[in-house]
């Protein structure tokens, strides 16, 4: 008893430095996240302008004024249309890429994997200016395409709501492929090559190795992946605001720049209309992300 009395025992001196370390990231977590995801849900509830906002009645106002306002809903049209198109085409070429730069025997791979990751470290409004020349009317794609014989005049690649989605597909591929390969490529690397000459010697071909040992065996980092690319495409903003400004007649248009507009822009200041579309988003993003868990747990 005198000893217990002295002092802590060590598995109690083992949990209170363990809270004394967590204490301050909790904090700060608290304050930088939940607090804000708080607020902005009460704000949610309010109506009006700047500073001069009040409770709204009914205190559902915002949530069904979403369901009523048509650029909203063609912003979370658009929003869904680059997730479903984009990302699994982006995730498809990461792997395989990979896959490819993972060759043992491959030249100059560390060049090449450079060459692919380079896209990402450029700056988001740097490289969504260079797409908007390039895919001008009189930019350097349409001269391209004509010089070959593809077109025969200049298409209005970024003035046609079709065409100009395209290139914001392109523009978020050739920008994050290269972000996910590098995962992909550490994955891959943690697979120890025992399990490939195995595979190779029960006679397997190279598809059915992929198929079966490789995207298996990589899974934790797919779903990671997938997590992390269905949030940055709900929350896409740098290319519809810098590519085309949403247009043509908001046909590009994404929910985060939606928000931005009225909360910045034309709409200045509706602060409760802004933080109810981004808590819809917000919990668009938790749902998506729980279904990709769901998807990729391979427990019974």
């Amino acid at each position: 008893m005198e000893k217990k009395r002295r002092g802590m025992t060590l598995a109690n001196k083992q949990l209170a430095a363990g809270w004394i370390f967590l204490t301050p990231a909790t904090i700060l977590i608290f304050i930088m996240s939940f607090y804000p995801i708080i607020k902005a849900f009460i704000t949610s509830l309010k109506t009006g302008k700047g500073v001069n906002i009040a409770f709204a009645d009914p205190l559902t106002y915002n949530y069904t004024r979403m369901l009523q306002d048509s650029i909203f809903m063609t912003s979370m049209k658009n929003t869904f249309f680059y997730l479903i198109i984009q990302v699994p085409i982006m995730l498809i070429l990461a792997i395989l890429l990979a896959q490819l730069l993972n060759n043992k025997d491959l030249k100059f791979k560390g060049l090449f994997r450079t060459c692919i990751f380079l896209p990402c470290a450029t700056s988001l409004v740097s490289y969504s200016l260079i797409f908007k020349s390039m895919f001008a009317t009189q930019g350097l794609i349409n001269s391209v395409l004509i010089k070959i014989g593809i077109i025969s005049e200049n298409i209005n690649w970024l003035g046609t709501p079709s065409t100009a989605k395209a290139v914001i597909i392109i523009a978020l591929i050739w920008r994050w492929t290269g972000y996910n390969m590098v995962f992909y490529l550490a994955g891959l690397q943690n697979i120890e090559y025992s399990v490939y000459e195995a595979a190779k010697i029960d006679g397997a071909s190279g598809w059915k190795t992929f198929w079966y040992i490789t995207v298996p065996l990589l899974k934790p980092t797919i779903v990671m992946t997938a997590i992390m690319s269905i949030n940055g495409t709900l929350q896409l903003f740098d290319e519809s605001m810098n590519l085309t400004s949403g247009g043509p007649a908001n046909s590009t248009i994404t929910m985060s720049h939606y928000i931005y507009n009225q909360a910045f822009g034309q709409g200045v200041g509706q602060l409760g209309y802004t933080s109810a579309m981004s808590f819809i988003v917000f919990i668009l993003v938790g749902i998506l992300a729980f279904i990709s868990l769901k998807v990729g747990d391979t427990r019974d």
